[in-house]
């Protein structure tokens, strides 16, 4: 039997959470900055999720934190609430929400989300984290239009310095060294890049282009951060922002929970409603002290896993050392450029977004392909959750199609004869293709239907009793195989 403590492990995750702290440093700090919130929101975030899930969920090797997949909502909500302050509202009855969905039990019904929404979902939200952090690794403020006005050449070659080391790193023989992440290397490299363009012209980096963390302590960094406004509570919009924010990160956290399980060595599972528990007070606490929204990220948790992590300790030191780093560490902090976290995140886009992914989508068929590309196309025109119920709707029209179209099969016999065969549940949905196959059928014939063990509901029967009283009009001879029409009244009864 597993052991199942905190400490059970303490020297493995002691190690593990150091290693998944030197990850999510740059990516706490990353996120925050695409989002178009203050750095230290996403520390935060990292805090709350690193110490504040651990407690409460029973998860041993997921590491929560702020999430790449929800940046596009967090820009798009802070733009339609008009500011930071309403979305940490958001963000603080998101994790209510989620709350409610673990108590009620509802983690099961993740698995009901098609994997071709899903994968289109977080292509959209690859896209669209690139299309942002382009203009930032430039050096230009505002959007993609404005690169055309011109670049900073200081950010763009630390840039494009950043992306070689990242795409590059696991060709060295440094990459053997978990504790050296190449996200770490990227941020440091950067900051020592950025002190040496000090004073060089076109390469010297303007203060809106570095990180921006309060120095001064506790007090410093508490009049920093913002603080949600509930002025707006019965504003729609601002339920529809968390409703929004909770159903994604539930599925996000889910699906990586999922993921992470699956590289467990000693393969233990997840509560999956325990764990929106765990969430949703981790999301109302992070609202609450001006943080950005958490879920569980598969980039922290398979580092977690890779680095020899066996409990949950190692999640709650990694949140401990990113206390110690926003409380000691921000004059170093500080020197770090935006346009290396901006190489960090294009990297996380990509990965998202892989074209080996799109093709491998594509080679599945129409039935998995149109759901994935409607969702992207949906997600990239609408918004995040417009873009997810479009998705799911397609997609289970898509599902409901290829069933219907292989449950029945026709076939004609050497003797004339034509035999029917149920290959699947036939329900209300199948009837109207049933019914049309069997009006079609040429008078006089002899006709075998088989049900062959599948279910047949009572729509359908009565249609095939209306069916059998009909059939001697028209002399054809019917026999039914396996299927029973006890208490199925021709006509429906009527």
């Amino acid at each position: 039997m597993h052991k199942t403590s905190l400490f059970a492990y303490p020297k493995q995750d002691l190690i593990a959470g150091t290693v998944v702290f030197l990850i999510a440093l740059p990516l706490c700090l990353g996120i925050a900055v695409a989002c178009g919130v203050p750095p230290v929101s996403g520390l935060i975030a990292g805090v709350v999720g690193g110490i504040v899930v651990p407690l409460w969920s029973r998860a041993p090797l997921s590491v929560t934190g702020p999430a790449a997949g929800l940046t596009s909502i967090v820009l798009f909500e802070i733009t339609r609430l008009g500011g930071i302050e309403p979305f940490l509202a958001a963000v603080v009855l998101a994790g209510i929400l989620q709350l409610g969905f673990g108590l009620l039990k509802t983690g099961k019904f993740s698995a009901l989300v098609p994997s071709s929404m899903i994968k289109g979902m977080l292509t959209a939200i690859g896209i669209t984290i690139v299309l942002k952090q382009v203009p930032v690794a430039l050096g230009v403020g505002g959007g993609l239009s404005d690169v055309l006005q011109g670049v900073h050449w200081g950010s763009a070659l630390i840039s494009l310095i950043s992306l070689g080391v990242l795409y590059g790193w696991k060709h060295t023989p440094l990459a053997k060294i978990q504790i050296l992440p190449a996200a770490l290397v990227v941020v440091v490299l950067g900051a020592i890049l950025q002190v040496l363009f000090v004073g060089q012209g076109l390469l010297a980096l303007n203060p809106e282009q570095l990180v921006n963390i309060p120095s001064g302590g506790f007090e410093a960094l508490r009049s920093a951060l913002p603080r949600p406004d509930f002025g707006t509570l019965g504003s729609s919009e601002l339920w529809i922002a968390a409703f929004t924010i909770a159903v994604v990160a539930s599925i996000e956290t889910l699906l990586s929970v999922q993921a992470v399980d699956r590289l467990d060595p000693l393969k233990r599972h997840s509560p999956p409603d325990r764990e929106l528990v765990a969430q949703g007070m981790a999301n109302a606490i992070s609202g609450l002290l001006g943080g950005l929204p958490v879920t569980s990220v598969i980039v922290r948790s398979g580092a977690n896993v890779a680095a020899g992590g066996r409990e949950r300790l190692s999640a709650v030191f990694h949140g401990i050392l990113l206390v110690i780093a926003i409380l000691f560490l921000s004059p170093l902090l500080n020197q770090v450029p935006l346009a290396c976290l901006a190489a960090v995140l294009i990297q996380v886009g990509l990965n998202l977004a892989k074209p080996a992914l799109i093709r491998a989508q594509y080679h599945l068929g129409l039935n998995q392909f149109l759901p994935f590309l409607l969702t992207i196309l949906s997600v990239l025109a609408l918004d995040l959750l417009k873009g997810v119920i479009i998705g799911i709707v397609v997609g289970v029209f898509f599902v409901l199609r290829q069933n219907l179209i292989g449950a029945i099969e026709q076939r004609k016999e050497s003797d004339g004869s034509i035999t029917i065969r149920f290959l699947r549940d036939i329900t209300f949905l199948s009837k109207p293709a049933l019914m049309n196959l069997l009006d079609e059928l040429d008078d006089g014939i002899q006709l075998k239907i088989i049900g062959t063990g599948e279910y047949v509901d009572h729509d359908t029967k009565e249609s095939l009793a209306t069916f059998l009283e009909d059939a001697h009009t028209r002399n054809i001879q019917v026999q039914l195989v396996d299927i029973d029409l006890k208490g199925a009244s021709a006509g429906g009864g009527h």
